[in-house]
């Protein structure tokens, strides 16, 4: 940490839609809530000078490099927030550790276990130096889900039973998209399956406390060759000349049984034509539902079947009120907040548990239990196990 003790200097590596993300939660999180230290938006990195040059100066950096190994080496730099393709997470992350600083590291941890398991090994050995770290699950932060979780907790649902998530996109659905990197495995590490996936199975055990356990899935891939891009981006970039190979997954589906006793289905595309952003999870059990939609952050749909029946029907919560999560810094009730204030509450809770010791959460050994779903997942869709053939039969009409 540096002299002044209430100040820690963030150094953040990618400049996209993520760094864009988290540089607006470092600008503003200090001036929305009060907490013991004061991020300061020191240095970002990125390859392209011009570019990251650039992106300083639009995000609010202090200054820029071409190297992260420079940021990551630097005296002046307390944290290291990772925003990177998943093939870089890991190497960046433990030389990141291994110089002392804080990591913050978005999702998924790496591309494959064996690497998420590197990443928690050190995290383990830097945090006996007080040094910490944190997987960037962002939807965790949203108000409603963290209410979605207290009422599960509390118990007003019961005996949980059915887990449904899904979460679809539809940027790619166009054959002539280009070929940018989350469309190649050895970049992105997975397709949908990784990139969206990995955020509803996260949410999904985050909200009911149960792990996924087993699994049966299939993986597609529907465009399997696209246009090279010209330029980098994240979800964008123009097509040029040629075409290559795309080596993830397009959607990937699966059935799950949790250890707690709940089955589950899982679903994430990003060919779900006309659905932007569409994530939606629904718990039930036996005393209860509730339903949390991304589209709708706001808000909540809870059925307890404990009223009379008079009064049964889902009952529409609107989150925003002070005594809800992360809430109370924000507007008066009814005033909505947005995607953005995730990330923001993120940044906040991070803050906090540097200054005070404390472990934040998900820890990297959180994410490495994602990582092994994903790759179990993966594993069953190749393998196609415990998946029986449907016989032909007589030819027939439906």
């Amino acid at each position: 940490m540096s002299t002044a003790e209430s100040e820690l200097r963030i150094g953040m590596v990618g400049y996209a839609f993520m760094g864009a993300a988290h540089s607006q939660a470092w600008r503003i999180v200090n001036r929305v809530y009060d907490l013991p230290v004061r991020a300061r938006m020191a240095m970002i990195c990125g390859r392209d000078e011009t570019n990251v040059s650039a992106a300083a100066d639009r995000l609010g950096w202090e200054r820029y490099t071409t190297s992260w190994r420079e940021l990551v080496d630097r005296d002046d730099i307390d944290v290291v927030d990772i925003c990177t393709p998943g093939d870089s997470h890991a190497e960046i992350a433990l030389a990141a550790l291994a110089a002392g600083k804080h990591v913050l590291c978005e999702k998924p941890l790496a591309n494959t276990v064996a690497e998420a398991q590197s990443m928690v090994a050190a995290a383990q050995t830097a945090r006996a130096d007080g040094t910490l770290s944190m997987c960037g699950f962002t939807y965790r932060r949203v108000p409603a889900v963290t209410v979605m979780r207290d009422l599960i907790a509390a118990g007003r649902l019961g005996v949980i039973r059915h887990v449904r998530a899904a979460y679809l996109q539809d940027w790619i659905v166009d054959p002539q998209f280009p070929l940018v990197w989350r469309l190649q495995n050895d970049k992105a590490g997975s397709g949908a399956l990784g990139d969206i996936g990995a955020h509803i199975i996260d949410l999904t055990q985050f909200v009911t406390g149960q792990r996924i356990a087993t699994v049966s899935a299939l993986t597609e891939t529907f465009v399997t060759e696209r246009p090279l891009p010209v330029g980098a981006g994240s979800l964008t970039g123009s097509a040029g000349a040629g075409t290559g190979p795309v080596t993830v997954d397009d959607a990937a589906l699966f059935l799950a049984r949790l250890d707690g006793g709940a089955v589950a289905t899982y679903e994430a595309t990003r060919f779900a034509t006309g659905r932007k952003n569409g994530l939606r999870v629904e718990i039930n059990g036996s005393q209860g539902s509730v339903t949390f939609d991304l589209e709708r952050l706001n808000e909540l749909e809870f059925y307890d079947a404990a009223r009379p029946g008079s009064e049964q029907g889902f009952t529409r919560i609107l989150v925003t009120e002070p005594d809800h999560p992360y809430l109370s810094a924000w507007w008066p009730p009814g005033h909505l907040i947005g995607y953005e204030h995730a990330f923001t509450h993120q940044a906040r809770d991070f803050l906090d548990a540097i200054a005070t010791g404390t472990d934040p959460r998900p820890s990297f050994a959180d994410a490495l239990q994602v990582q092994q779903v994903l790759d179990a997942v993966g594993r069953a869709a190749d393998e196609k196990a415990s998946w029986t053939d449907v016989d032909a039969g007589p030819d027939h009409q439906f």
